[in-house]
């Protein structure tokens, strides 16, 4: 697969934690070993499904310490560094690329509800602040702002920002701003994974990676050389999956049952306003994972 600056097969990381909630290094450096041994090019660390909204500023600088560490000679490391404090998501952007970070991820800035053009605003300060590849994230969902068209195209203007991870779905509107732009442009929903692809994406940012990477290091592969049919057979056979982590709870705390469940962490802890699966989940749960045993 060709690269970019951040990858093609990327997993948003979970960030492993012991039982009394602190970080369990041990494990983050071993799970970011297996996804680098599983398929993957690229990983991005301290994102949502990192929980980042509830670890410190110094709890990230060493957590992306360790995963560069660990991996940054083998994967691309991408940062999350957006926050609605546009202050503080520069200090962050330049910590974490003090300490190796290859790339960040920029999301847009949520409660405060910015104008469009306070977000390109934002964006620039942060995108500025290192000169690293800035990935700018569309959530709408969870951050109550939408990137307009406008707004991407005017985004696309700033040198640093070279790609959108995209997990507002609209499809055709986001084909005719990678026509217009030339941004590189990623999946952030599993479920629309093939259909980003079909239509030009670069690659995936993905939760289901974590148990999932070579299959979607095929499918990416399978698209490149115009081989719909097993593009769709590798879909077809990752639904189950997908459905287990991404709709019954919330992906950080669905990825890290399925990571203890297979043995590459220790706890599947998350910290509060986060709780762990249910029992019913991990039933569904397993029961998934069993279909992608070869």
């Amino acid at each position: 697969m060709t690269s970019t600056p951040f990858g093609r097969m990327i997993t948003a990381m979970v960030t492993p934690m012991h039982s009394d909630g602190s970080i369990d290094f041990d494990s983050l450096q071993r799970l970011a070993s297996h996804l680098a041994d599983n398929g993957h090019d690229g990983l991005v660390v301290n994102g949502t499904t990192g929980e980042s909204a509830t670890t410190t500023d110094q709890e990230n600088i060493d957590t992306v310490r360790a995963v560069v560490e660990a991996v940054g000679d083998r994967v691309r490391v991408t940062a999350g560094v957006g926050t609605n404090d546009t202050a503080h998501s520069v200090a962050a952007a330049q910590a974490l690329a003090s300490v190796g970070a290859h790339a960040v991820l920029i999301v847009t800035p949520y409660y405060n509800k910015p104008t469009q053009d306070g977000v390109i605003a934002h964006f620039r300060a942060v995108a500025q602040s290192t000169g690293l590849p800035a990935m700018a994230y569309d959530i709408p969902g969870r951050t109550g702002t939408a990137l307009a068209s406008d707004t991407i195209r005017r985004l696309a203007e700033i040198d640093e920002v070279v790609a959108v991870k995209d997990a507002k779905g609209d499809l055709f509107a986001a084909s005719e701003l990678m026509a217009q732009t030339g941004l590189l442009w990623f999946s952030g929903d599993d479920p629309l994974n093939l259909a980003w692809l079909a239509q030009g994406a670069s690659g995936l940012v993905s939760v289901v990676g974590h148990v999932a990477g070579r299959q979607y290091a095929e499918l990416i592969a399978a698209v490149d050389r115009g081989d719909l049919q097993r593009a769709r057979e590798i879909h077809t056979g990752l639904i189950p999956l997908v459905d287990a982590l991404m709709n019954t709870s919330q992906g950080a705390i669905m990825a890290k049952a399925a990571l203890l469940e297979l043995g590459v962490i220790e706890s599947d802890f998350v910290r509060l306003p986060l709780l762990p699966a249910t029992d019913e989940h991990r039933a569904k749960l397993r029961a998934a994972l069993e279909t992608i045993k070869s």
